[in-house]
C-alpha cells in the first residue's frame, strides 16, 4: 500500500520514477488526477482564487506533496472542459493574475466527485480498519 501511493506521489510531482509492470500506474495516475480534480474545484467553489492561493490551500490542507507547476495543467484542463472559468485581475504587486472561477457544470462535477470519494474512501477505511482489527493492531 505504501509502495504504491509512493508510485502515486511520484505521478503527482511530474516524474514517474517507476511505473508497475501490471499497468496500474495509469490507473493510480487517473485516480489521483481525479481526486486533485476534486480539490481544485472545492478549493475555488469557496472563492475565486489565482494559482499561487491554489497551491497554498493544497499545502494547508496537507496536500503539500502536490507541486505548484503540477496545478496548472489541471486547472487548464477543468477550464477546457468546462468546469472552470478564468479572468486577469490587477495586481498590486507585479503582472495580472489569472483568477478561476466554478461553472455550475463545475459545481456538478464537484457534487458527483465528492459522493464518489465519499463511497471510495468509506469503503476503504472499512477494508483498512477491517485488517487493523483482525490482526489485533
Amino acid at each position: 500500500m505504501a509502495e504504491h501511493l509512493q508510485d502515486m506521489t511520484h505521478v503527482v510531482q511530474g516524474s514517474v520514477m517507476r511505473q508497475p509492470p501490471d499497468g496500474s500506474g495509469d490507473r493510480s495516475s487517473r485516480l489521483l488526477r481525479g481526486i486533485l480534480d476534486a480539490c481544485l474545484l472545492a478549493l475555488i467553489a469557496q472563492d475565486d482564487r489565482y494559482g499561487y492561493e491554489i497551491a497554498a490551500g493544497m499545502r494547508e490542507a496537507g496536500l503539500g506533496f502536490v507541486r505548484d507547476g503540477t496545478i496548472y495543467p489541471l486547472l487548464a484542463r477543468l477550464e477546457h472542459r468546462g468546469y472552470l472559468d478564468s479572468y486577469l485581475a490587477p495586481s498590486i504587486s507585479g503582472p495580472r493574475r489569472r483568477y478561476y472561477t466554478i461553472t455550475a457544470a463545475g459545481r456538478m462535477e464537484l457534487t458527483h466527485a465528492t459522493g464518489v470519494w465519499r463511497q471510495v474512501s468509506s469503503g476503504v477505511d472499512a477494508v483498512l480498519n477491517s485488517v487493523r482489527q483482525s490482526k489485533g493492531d
